[in-house]
């Protein structure tokens, strides 16, 4: 099975990254969708098929807490899994996220056998 993805960083420098050690881990993609904020991500997500999302926490107009809080009230996203790529080693704020509902958190930098790992327990593949 071939993943349709979503990314959601403000840096396009993370954002291609994180999708070069995705192709790096070897996960068979079908798509990888892109995304500079949660506003962005939001909209993309009314109309797309997506079967992961890897989110940043830090980003200008919508931040990923409050993307993952509309994901969570929401009848139909609220089960589409969400992966928190960050730098922020913050405890509280991590386990608030794990509260939230957020399937994992990955902190950068990272390697393609985490990211194989991340795949493997949250979609089972």
């Amino acid at each position: 099975m071939a993943y349709n993805i979503l990314i959601v960083d403000d840096s396009s420098t993370m954002r291609r990254i994180i999708s070069r050690v995705i192709q790096m881990a070897e996960v068979p993609v079908q798509n990888v969708i892109q995304a500079e904020n949660g506003a962005e991500a939001w909209e993309i997500m009314q109309h797309e098929w997506l079967d992961i999302v890897f989110l940043d926490l830090n980003m200008p107009v919508m931040d990923g807490t409050t993307l993952v809080e509309k994901m969570r009230a929401d009848k139909v996203l609220r089960t589409l899994p969400v992966v928190v790529v960050s730098a922020e080693r913050s405890k509280e704020r991590s386990g608030l996220l794990e509260e939230m509902g957020v399937d994992a958190y990955i902190r950068k930098p990272f390697t393609p056998e985490v990211m194989r790992g991340i795949f493997e327990t949250v979609l089972g593949g």
